[in-house]
């Protein structure tokens, strides 16, 4: 059985990580998504809500795990036997860092991690923006799916 994992922390998740969810969906028996937990940040969501959000959003894809994870990501990857990480690129500056981690991660575990070139149409896209964008009352609606558009507002009305 072919396995993968993406990472990240998803808070919230954008049409640009599901893009690259579905993309690995199709290219792995299983995809994990894991949630990784860092504990001195404070997220608009909680892991929680983060996970229950990404499992609406890829209910459809039929072989997608979500799972929250604190550590590092090998150690997830080696606890279920997972031999490959899929990673999106937006630009060069984000290669930049993913290498330095793909190797880093490889060297630690001989995981391997497999970049896929985000959609154009996802290129600027973060959930740090998503967030700066709606707290100001923009339309976010064409970068965030439904479930994440729908609590995304009541949830910066609540700040």
């Amino acid at each position: 059985m072919r396995r993968a994992v993406c990472p990240g922390s998803f808070d919230p998740i954008t049409n640009g990580h599901l893009d690259i969810v579905a993309r690995a969906s199709k290219l792995y028996d299983v995809v994990h998504v894991a949630v990784m937990i860092n504990k001195s940040k404070q997220g608009l969501f909680s892991v929680e809500e983060r996970i229950a959000l990404i499992e609406e959003c890829t209910s459809g894809y039929g072989n997608v795990v979500v799972e929250a994870f604190h550590g590092l990501l090998v150690d997830y990857c080696k606890q279920r036997d997972i031999p490959a990480i899929v990673k999106g690129l937006r630009a060069v500056s984000d290669f930049d860092y993913e290498l330095q981690m793909a190797q880093m991660n490889n060297g630690l575990s001989g995981v391997e991690t497999m970049f896929i070139p985000t959609n154009p149409v996802y290129s600027f896209l973060s959930s740090s923006l998503v967030k700066e964008v709606a707290a100001w009352g923009g339309d976010v609606s064409h970068l965030v799916p439904e479930p994440v558009l729908r609590v995304l507002g009541e949830r910066l009305a609540q700040r």
